[in-house]
């Protein structure tokens, strides 16, 4: 009885610890392959920062930064039907669209 007994403890043993082994090891696997992704994007941001003529990104000319403008400028150009903004008008004013300065 003691002998079945030791032998079902010794195959639970065993049996934990390979599945805590492959646990590991495909954790390992999963986090490689991550870094080689983050890895690759980097390297193909960079290509494209460092990129000549028409790949290049001009790093003035993002869409979250828009220069400030001081109460009576223009702020706003009108193509048509609609109005483009040059500048963002300071706290306290706002963008006139009939004249297209800040007031």
């Amino acid at each position: 009885m003691d002998s079945i007994r030791t032998t079902v403890y010794l195959g639970v043993c065993v049996l934990l610890l390979s599945t805590v082994c492959h646990a590991h090891t495909s954790l390992d696997h999963r986090l490689s392959e991550e870094q080689l992704v983050t890895r690759d994007m980097a390297e193909a941001l960079e290509n494209l920062l460092e990129g000549d003529g028409d790949n290049q990104i001009g790093l003035d000319k993002r869409a979250s930064i828009i220069p400030r403008c001081d109460v009576g400028e223009r702020c706003a150009l009108k193509h048509g039907p609609r109005i483009g903004r040059l500048c963002d008008c300071m706290r306290g004013s706002a963008c006139n669209t009939f004249f297209l300065r800040c007031y």
